[in-house]
């Protein structure tokens, strides 16, 4: 019979809405390669982003592409010459990991050279809104050991300002998603820094990234959408003092752990993140985690339900899947 390829789309309502510089959005639209031999079965889930001129149907396309080539039986370093890194990439990389685990019966973390898994804190998000709307939001999370603020540019420093009082217990990682400008990353970085931000995320525009190399640093700052595989990673040195390392952008766990090996050589720090999707991405994203200086895989937090089975969040602390869900 061999490996049959089952691709599904699949909707997970948010909790309320999740809110960044580039828009909001009130659901996670996810796509599913499943790939079966025999009663052996890996899956792998993957989120298609506008910003890199992904949709469902370009995915689910890139998908179909590589069918024939992957009920044949590819692996995963045939399917990284077949597809670039990306959303459609990391579903099926993601599922090839899965499929392997399932079929030898030893733990995808243990292929991946690991010798144990451990519970990790992961951020959990604060969406953009007014200050005092954040200030609420960061309220009723300060509980939380770990916020993730997402900003939008003007008004940043209120912003911040506002969620330091509404947890001032936290620890803050913020995130601009390219909003900020080189006229106002002074007094938004300064205001960060006040507030004793730990990491700010993707500050400027990945093609305007270059003046992070003459501006003042008082916090250290993180590539996002300026860092996607190995390839441009060393540029980045002298830009940036971390990257976040997310399977959607490399193209699955294969090239996120090799990015992690080279990112560290580099001397980066390691934010191992996520789009907002469901356990089942987070699962494999939890080998790269291990270790990392920051963890954002708070995907399933953010939405009024999860797959089941999922992954266990105790507050803020997430296990290592069970092989029911990943790996």
């Amino acid at each position: 019979m061999g490996v049959q390829l089952t691709i599904s789309v699949e909707r997970f309502p948010i909790a309320g809405r999740f809110v960044i510089s580039r828009g909001a959005k009130t659901e996670a639209v996810v796509v599913v390669a499943r790939l079966a031999d025999g009663d052996a079965v890996g899956h792998g889930e993957c989120v298609p982003y506008a910003r890199y001129g992904e949709s469902v149907e370009s995915v689910v396309d890139q998908l179909e592409s590589v069918r024939d080539l992957l009920e044949a039986g590819a692996d995963r370093n045939a399917l990284a010459a077949l597809l670039p890194p990306g959303a459609a990439r990391n579903a099926a990389d993601c599922a090839l990991w899965d499929l392997e685990a399932k079929r030898t019966g030893v733990s995808a973390y243990r292929l991946a050279g690991l010798l144990r898994m451990e519970p990790l804190v992961t951020a959990y998000t604060i969406s953009v809104g007014t200050p005092e709307e954040m200030r609420e939001a960061a309220a009723k999370a300060a509980h939380r050991p770990l916020l993730k603020v997402k900003l939008a540019g003007d008004g940043d420093a209120e912003r911040i300002a506002a969620v330091r009082a509404g947890a001032p217990g936290s620890a803050l990682i913020v995130d601009a998603n390219e909003a900020w400008r080189e006229k106002n990353f002074v007094a938004n970085s300064e205001a960060c820094a006040k507030a004793g931000v730990r990491l700010i995320e993707q500050p400027l525009p990945a093609d305007a990234d270059e003046a992070l190399a003459r501006l003042p640093r008082p916090v250290p700052i993180c590539a996002d959408e300026s860092a996607h595989d190995r390839i441009g990673l060393a540029a980045l040195i002298g830009r940036y003092d971390a990257v976040n390392i997310k399977l959607d952008k490399t193209g699955g766990l294969t090239e996120a752990l090799a990015l992690a090996a080279e990112a560290r050589r580099l001397g980066f720090s390691i934010m191992a993140g996520c789009m907002v999707g469901t356990s089942l991405a987070m699962a494999p994203a939890l080998i790269v985690a291990q270790g990392a200086e920051f963890v954002d895989l708070d995907g399933p937090l953010l939405l009024t339900k999860d797959r089941e089975p999922g992954l266990r969040y105790e507050g803020s602390l997430v296990y290592p899947p069970e092989p029911e869900l990943w790996g």
